[in-house]
């Protein structure tokens, strides 16, 4: 089975995508801030991350960035979800190692869709 870590601030959002990867076979882990969930990666590496751009304690371009320099941080598949929907914002979010983008808020079949896309579904 392969997993999924949603690095999100919102309890909310981390439900909704929760239920979604579970729905497509994911096993899900939560952080609910940057630095929460590089200590979850450092400790044991996930298939896939579902990251939230604004948090506070750590923002989720310093997240991906300190990701990417840890030993095994290069495999995880990383899924921007965010409500900053610019070109520039796309651009740094991919030249800092995102895999791929979704605009919250999004649904079942948009978020499968973007998991299919980095082969993760």
């Amino acid at each position: 089975m392969k997993s999924c870590l949603i690095v999100d601030d919102s309890r909310v959002i981390r439900k909704v995508s929760r239920h979604i990867l579970e729905s497509l076979g994911f096993a899900v882990d939560e952080a609910e801030n940057g630095q929460e969930g590089l200590t979850r990666c450092i400790a044991e590496m996930p298939d896939a991350v579902l990251l939230d751009w604004n948090m506070p304690v750590m923002t989720g371009i310093e997240f991906i960035t300190q990701l990417r320099q840890q030993p095994g941080g290069d495999k995880p598949k990383v899924v921007f979800c965010t409500t900053e929907n610019d070109i520039a914002h796309i651009r740094e979010a991919i030249s800092a190692g995102a895999d791929e983008y979704v605009m919250k808020p999004f649904d079942h079949e948009t978020l499968q869709i973007k998991m299919q896309l980095v082969g993760m579904a």
